[in-house]
């Protein structure tokens, strides 16, 4: 099954051409959250972004995101747009069961109003509510039970969706983005409309066929190297060498779910049944078990890094992954551990922290611009950590909402909630939020009128996706830091959940199960 190896960029087979066709209306939406099982926090209706109607197209047009690889495409082949409900907010705590089943039942009401060809949505894949652990999967049955069978259903996932039987039963095309950091989210979107184009052409009849393991990644996640760009790359081999082959997505599973069935999938997309998917499929979540003690991280401690940002100066401003603290991994963003370092250090290494702590915000708004104030900051939001005493003076107050430059995301709008900036010993800026918010974007700590350029470091709350955003600005570097954000055996405690290296797993029984149309009920 190793075929021969494409160039990283080698264009997919069955790629249409961007020509008008017959007319045909398409319905698009995005409900789109990580939701993080153990966060204390709840994800609320205030956190998320919504946008409807005209407002939702306009914005799509310009966004670098999978909703907008949809939107672009379906243009591009003279598709009629129909907007329904775009709703996206950062990755954070279970979402309000009661405002997610208002955003589904307002999404699935447009979806019967009228009769569409098709339907093509932007999901993250790892939305769970209040109530519910696989939210994505109860929208999609729901949504299929609505529309019937014959309307189809496209889907484009984050790569770390947690795949669903439910899922994959109510949908015709599930595609994933291919890359981390993802680069490839508009692609992604726009290969879903691509091929919803050919199952409406009867071109192809579509067999999603799933293969899972119980396990996560406990690190080496990135996608450009490592077993990872192994997996990937003999991924893309396989898909441009066999015809029958539309789509191989591998899922790293979200390993902050706490769900039956979690695991690393495979998922091949072909026209008609197909025992070459099969094979596809279980080889690749085989290769996931087989090399789980290869998916291991070195990052350096707290002090390594600010010895690092110390002595190479030519390099700087550093960028510091917060990997415990992450709040695009859906952490509460409220760590001091790399603020505490930071002040006993002699070397006085100017830096940028963002912390969430309404409070302290408060508190710095009250005091007002210019005034010297001392304040417990942080440690307010996650299990085990405590607030940390600093004085400074406050240099900003802002509402917080700012557009996210991109590459990753660019267009969003987004806030951090209400926000202050404290300046700690004249060289510490810290980035008082009250949400937890989108620091992987140097237009964050801009809104903030604070210059990343004139920073020794600045700390995001990202491991991954600041890569792509902070380019050709500063140096990445990933900090091992306590917190929710990045996993370590024995912190969380799962009730539903069963995974390797978390619990004691047999060895797996593999199989691959396939859903369509074309097949009469799932088959081994």
């Amino acid at each position: 099954m190793h075929a021969a190896m494409p160039s990283r960029g080698a264009e997919p087979k069955h790629r249409p051409d961007a020509r008008p066709s017959t007319h045909r209306r398409i319905l698009v939406g995005r409900l789109f959250h990580e939701s993080h099982s153990f966060s204390p926090q709840i994800t609320s209706g205030e956190a998320f972004e919504i946008k409807n109607g005209e407002d939702l197209l306009a914005h799509a047009r310009c966004s670098g995101t999978t909703l907008g690889g949809i939107v672009k495409r379906a243009a591009e082949f003279g598709h009629e747009v129909v907007p329904t409900v775009s709703a996206v907010a950062p990755p954070g705590g279970l979402v309000d069961h009661h405002f997610y089943v208002q955003l589904r039942d307002a999404l699935i009401a447009l979806a019967c109003q009228e009769r569409y060809d098709a339907i093509a949505l932007e999901l993250h894949g790892a939305m769970a509510t209040t109530e519910l652990p696989d939210a994505d999967g109860d929208l999609l049955v729901r949504l299929r039970e609505a529309v019937g069978p014959d309307v189809p259903i496209g889907i484009g996932l984050d790569l770390h969706a947690h795949v669903t039987q439910s899922m994959l039963r109510s949908v015709d095309i599930c595609i994933a983005c291919k890359e981390n950091p993802h680069s490839d989210v508009v692609s992604c979107g726009e290969r879903v409309v691509e091929c919803l184009a050919a199952v409406l052409d009867g071109t192809l009849k579509p067999v999603l066929t799933m293969a899972k393991v119980p396990m996560i990644l406990p690190g080496a996640a990135e996608t450009g190297a490592g077993p990872l760009a192994e997996l990937h790359a003999r991924a893309r081999a396989i898909a441009m060498a066999h015809p029958e082959i539309w789509d191989i997505s591998l899922f790293n599973v979200y390993p902050y779910t706490d769900d039956e069935d979690m695991g690393q999938a495979a998922v091949v997309l072909t026209h008609g049944p197909s025992r070459l998917a099969q094979r596809a499929a279980m080889e690749f979540v085989r290769d996931f078990w087989a090399w789980r003690e290869r998916f291991r991280d070195n990052f350096s401690t707290i002090d390594e890094a600010l010895d690092l940002v110390a002595r190479e100066s030519g390099r700087r401003p550093y960028i510091l992954a917060d990997m415990g603290d992450r709040v695009l991994a859906g952490a509460p963003g409220d760590s001091t551990a790399i603020i505490k370092h930071a002040l006993v250090r002699g070397d006085r290494l100017r830096g940028a922290i963002p912390v969430t702590d309404p409070t302290s915000v408060e508190a710095a708004a009250q005091a007002g611009i210019g005034a010297r104030v001392t304040l417990g900051i942080g440690g307010r939001l996650t299990p085990g950590f405590a607030p940390l005493t600093v004085s400074g003076v406050v240099a900003a107050i802002s509402e917080g909402r700012f557009v996210i430059k991109g590459p990753f995301g660019a267009g969003e709008e987004t806030s951090l909630g209400r926000s202050a900036v404290l300046v700690v010993d004249d060289r510490l800026s810290i980035m008082l939020t009250s949400k937890p918010g989108f620091t992987h974007d140097p237009a964050a700590f801009a809104s903030q009128g604070i210059d990343v350029a004139s920073q020794d470091f600045v700390v995001v709350k990202s491991g991954y996706h600041f890569k792509l955003n902070f380019a050709r600005i500063g140096t990445p570097l990933g900090v091992a830091t306590p917190g929710i954000g990045y996993y370590t055996p024995g912190l969380l405690h799962w009730k539903r959940a069963r995974f390797w290296p978390e619990h004691l797993v047999p060895e797996p029984e593999i199989r691959a199960v396939a859903y369509g149309k074309s097949v009469k009920t799932p088959a081994a």
